[in-house]
């Protein structure tokens, strides 16, 4: 039995909250279990010095975890005067996961800039922003296009993440903190919501999976990412 008492191919309650900050263009507060992120679009009139006068957009991400989102106390990365590795690397994930779905050209020469600050961290904090952006970003592009921005909401897929593992020889799916920090495998998928991959991260904590687990994980991640992709859906319906 897990910790949660779910079954190993349930995902843990998942919840989309729309339009909570009143000044960012889209904004969503997600909630996988007792994961919480608070993600805000942001449209911006300006680009990258490297885009400039090619006719395209651009979408990027930033990533935080508030001090007290884990069970101690995080210090502040500003105070430190850098972004740890981890951050890097998961605000990078967001960004090229939200760009492998937006049509860039009809966005025209502006940036969207995606926050996501980790309110409440217990486990699958990338997957969670991830799912929450594609809401945002959404909500954001809907903005634009009311105000004639633009002439249609350029998407081209929904994008969602999920994490799977191996725990005990177990595949399952969704996990939280206790299973994170005891699984033999991790791994978190990115998917578009017509089953393409955008991103598979996986790592063998301890023991070597072999190709079956994997697939089973694999199994496991359609199954979630379909049902994100259905919240999602009736989201923004």
């Amino acid at each position: 039995m897990r910790p949660s008492r779910r079954s190993s191919d349930e995902m843990r309650a998942v919840s989309f909250e729309r339009g909570v900050l009143r000044h960012a263009e889209g904004s969503c507060l997600v909630k996988f279990g007792e994961t919480h992120v608070l993600v805000a679009a942001t449209l911006e009139e300006r680009l990258p010095p490297w885009l400039k006068g090619q006719g395209r957009g651009w979408v990027t991400a930033e990533y935080g975890m508030l001090p007290r989102a884990t069970h101690d106390r995080t210090r502040r990365e500003a105070a430190t005067g850098k972004q740890s590795g981890r951050t890097q690397e998961i605000q990078r994930l967001i960004g090229r996961s939200l760009r492998a779905v937006v049509d860039l050209e009809k966005l025209g020469e502006r940036q969207i800039t995606v926050d996501c600050d980790v309110i409440q961290a217990d486990g699958g904090t990338r997957t969670a922003a991830i799912t929450g952006a594609w809401i945002a970003l959404h909500d954001c592009l809907s903005w634009m296009k009311a105000r004639s921005m633009i002439p249609a909401i350029p998407l081209r897929d929904h994008v969602a993440a999920v994490s799977c593992g191996i725990i005990e020889g177990e595949p399952r799916l969704d996990l939280d903190y206790a299973e994170d920090s005891q699984a033999d495998t991790d791994v978190n998928f990115v998917m578009t919501g017509t089953g393409g991959f955008v991103e598979v991260q996986g790592t063998a904590e301890k023991t070597p999976f072999t190709e079956d687990e994997f697939n089973a994980m694999l199994g496991l991640a359609r199954k979630g990412v379909g049902k994100l992709v259905d919240l999602q859906k009736m989201a923004v319906a």
